[in-house]
């Protein structure tokens, strides 16, 4: 009977310790060793470029950077809500939708954009931290005013964050907008 129970005990303790512990060290130094900026929410001095990052000190689209999608939560302010978000789950004849739509075009024509369809429509997440080239291509006008800033520099920045699409297959091109924001005021604060 003892035997048993020093036998249960050992294997107890040993599995405890290959599995409690042993697996999620190996599991952290595996993730730190190959993939340190993912393992670690890929921060950076402004946030992570995992998340839609706020640009919009209190207005709904601020002319000073490049904007991202809306969150569904609260569109008006391109991804800058607070707490929770998610899809807003709206469909094509939803009344909501509609309105919330129309209420961005008209934001986006007030600054001087003519906005595609994802800059005035949320992504399933809601929280979505790119946009494509065209996105901010129709930006480049908008910032270079505010900033007093040439258009063609802002267009080669434009371009010069523009990844393609995964194994230059899968998707599409795509931009990180705070990766974007970040190149522009290093950009800006070179040219003052």
């Amino acid at each position: 009977m003892r035997t048993h129970l020093y036998r249960s005990v050992v294997l107890t303790v040993c599995l405890l310790v290959i599995c409690g512990v042993g697996y999620n060290a190996a599991g952290w130094a595996l993730s730190q060793g190959l993939f340190k900026a993912h393992a670690n929410g890929s921060i950076t001095a402004n946030g992570s470029t995992l998340i839609g990052q706020p640009w919009n000190n209190g207005t709904s689209i601020n002319p000073m950077w490049f904007n991202g999608r809306p969150d569904p939560d609260n569109p008006l302010y391109l991804n800058g809500t607070e707490g929770a978000s998610g899809a807003a789950n709206l469909g094509p004849k939803s009344a909501k939708l509609v309105g919330t739509v129309q209420g961005l075009i008209a934001e986006w024509h007030k600054v001087g954009v003519n906005p595609t369809p994802d800059l005035v429509t949320s992504s399933g997440s809601g929280l979505d931290p790119d946009i494509s080239p065209v996105d901010a291509q129709v930006q480049i006008a908008m910032v270079a005013s505010a900033r007093h800033l040439p258009v063609a520099a802002l267009t080669r920045l434009v371009a010069q964050q523009t990844h393609g699409a995964q194994w230059g297959f899968l998707g599409s091109p795509y931009i990180n907008v705070l990766q974007l924001n970040e190149a522009l005021a290093a950009f800006a604060a070179a040219h003052r």
